[in-house]
């Protein structure tokens, strides 16, 4: 009985982060409109250069849309709790760390949810893409998602101050920006690039997408995006919460 009593308040702790959050941070109209800004903006300039791959576009529309939102917010909302000691009272409540830790990764979830699906509808209704297989893609966006929204905890746990988070989480969004496949196919890359590309985990998010929504044939089977996906999350999460046990000290 006391351990459904202790399971009951962790869940209630994660739910109350998570909505606390999503009000105080993340549904905010400027937050909301650059997530879909930014790469409706990169679309606009590579669809003016060939104007017939607009569709094939569309799968690095909803990753980069994926990466834009959760990593943007995620990075800037810990490093801000941090510096005004909101972060050290939610650490003081009775729940665990890593319920902490995953409450934080599930809000920007959340909003890099919201974010790609308006992008997904973009893609369906202007640019003609459809999704042929909806439990591919659904599976690899939840998990591109946690991966990258981990990515964005493990950077602002590593940091104390908002601009060092935007800075470092630019050096890890723009390489997989322009070569995890986004606008330029991996394997048309020269090898040193394509080796750098294969590390990043949103390549493997473009290749699943490109698969679900076109039917295409890529470099790699969706098993394997999946598996390597959920291999990145796991492997962050736990980098994140020695990120944050290293910070309490």
């Amino acid at each position: 009985m006391m351990r459904l009593n202790l399971l009951i308040d962790e869940f209630e702790g994660l739910l109350h982060i998570i909505l606390k959050d999503l009000k105080a941070y993340y549904f905010k109209p400027p937050n909301i409109s650059w997530g879909i800004l930014f790469p409706l903006v990169l679309a606009l300039a590579f669809t003016l250069k060939s104007p017939m791959a607009s569709r094939e576009l569309a799968p690095g529309l909803v990753a980069t849309a994926a990466l834009f939102g959760t990593t943007s917010m995620e990075a800037i909302v810990v490093t801000f709790e941090k510096r005004v000691k909101a972060l050290e009272r939610l650490i003081m409540a009775p729940i665990s760390l890593l319920t902490l830790l995953i409450a934080k990764i599930l809000g920007g979830v959340i909003f890099g949810f919201m974010i790609s699906s308006i992008m997904v509808m973009i893609s369906i209704l202007i640019l003609n893409c459809s999704i042929m297989d909806p439990i591919l893609f659904l599976t690899a966006l939840l998990l591109t998602l946690f991966a990258l929204s981990s990515l964005g905890a493990l950077i602002a746990f590593s940091v104390k101050e908002v601009f060092e988070a935007q800075t470092l989480s630019n050096y890890f969004r723009f390489p997989m920006l322009f070569l995890s496949g986004v606008f330029l196919p991996v394997n048309s890359m020269p090898l040193p690039l394509q080796i750098v590309a294969w590390i990043f985990p949103l390549t493997y998010s473009v290749e699943a997408f490109k698969i679900s929504m076109s039917g295409l044939s890529t470099s790699t089977y969706p098993t394997i995006d999946l598996l390597v996906l959920l291999g990145y999350s796991l492997l962050l999460t736990y980098l994140s919460l020695i990120a944050i046990r290293k910070s309490l000290k």
